[in-house]
């Protein structure tokens, strides 16, 4: 159980929101496999202001698909507030994330995602404004810095993030600069909690249940986000579990029990998607592709993989296998 403002959670491990990735179809598995706390994915608060069709459907979900967080991206107060409170009209969700930690190109030169690191005082007005008008809990995800990690100013900005109404902060452990790749900075996580009464989650490279427990040992954090490594893996979220209660290891699943999940999952994108064809296969080669590890001849059926042009040609060829 772990608090977050108001919002009480029966577990403190996350799946993150993964745009263009954890859709209703990825969470689902996720949530069968183990998940219990998942997040829509990253919306952003302009699109969603102007009913975007691509955006609303990112807010699909299902009876089953709860307890769950949004996380919206924006620079403008105002706007913000806007969306959020649409976003929390249509969905019941736990509590709302600010993004401040993305690091894409066209996200950052709009004064948004991880640009408001360097900008912390429209941060500050975000949260001070969303807290404000929200009856849930508002809270912010942010990186160890933006070009280069100063402990001490992200350790001020996450003061300020909590002085001005943050319920928790999500640290992605790097630099907008090292994007996805590089070490993770676990001492900047240690200060950030250090710094902070509020929960602190740390994110970045949980690829295994042995790097779940090393995040926790080094940074002393309140709770993790799984993200990059749940593709194709929806079994990570029990085998943290088991690992941090028991010290052992799950033994992977087999390649049979890897193949049925597989096809489920296709079968939950091919029912709930609902985007253009071509672009409905592309994303479910893209998921199958994430399956292939411990998939007999795994490259040369990557290669068949990116070939296929429907749906029932991508299962007869995972049928196949």
């Amino acid at each position: 159980m772990i608090k977050i403002g108001s919002a009480r959670i029966n577990t403190n491990i996350f799946l993150a929101p993964l745009s263009g990735c954890s859709d209703l179809a990825f969470r689902l598995i996720a949530r069968e496999e183990g998940a219990k706390f998942c997040f829509f994915e990253m919306v952003d608060a302009n699109a969603l202001i102007r009913n975007y069709e691509k955006t609303l459907r990112m807010l699909k979900t299902t009876k089953k698909d709860s307890p769950i967080a949004g996380q919206l991206l924006g620079a403008d107060p105002d706007l913000m507030v806007d969306a959020a409170q649409k976003l929390v009209s249509i969905r019941d969700v736990s509590f709302l994330d600010i993004n401040s930690a993305c690091p894409v190109r066209k996200v950052v030169s709009k004064g948004a995602g991880a640009r408001l690191l360097e900008k912390p005082e429209t941060l500050f007005k975000i949260l001070k404004k969303l807290s404000s008008s929200l009856n849930i809990p508002v809270t912010v995800k942010i990186r160890t810095g933006y070009n280069r990690t100063d402990i001490k100013n992200i350790a001020e900005i996450a003061m300020g993030c909590e002085q001005h109404g943050a319920g928790a902060i999500f640290v992605h452990g790097r630099t907008r600069a090292q994007g996805y790749s590089g070490e993770i900075n676990y001492e900047a996580i240690k200060k950030i909690k250090e710094a902070v009464e509020i929960p602190v989650f740390g994110s970045g490279n949980i690829f295994t249940p042995e790097l779940a427990k090393k995040m926790f040992d080094e940074t002393s954090c309140d709770g993790i986000t799984v993200a990059r490594g749940s593709f194709g893996n929806p079994w990570i979220f029990k085998n943290i579990e088991n690992y941090l209660k028991s010290g052992s290891v799950l033994p992977e699943p087999d390649f049979l029990i890897r193949k049925k999940v597989l096809k489920k999952h296709l079968a939950y994108t091919d029912k709930y998607r609902h985007s253009i064809p071509s672009a409905e296969i592309g994303f479910m080669r893209k998921v199958a592709i994430w399956y292939m590890k411990g998939f007999p001849y795994a490259a040369n059926t990557r290669n068949e993989i990116t070939r296929t042009k429907t749906y029932p040609d991508l299962i007869k060829l995972i049928d196949e296998l």
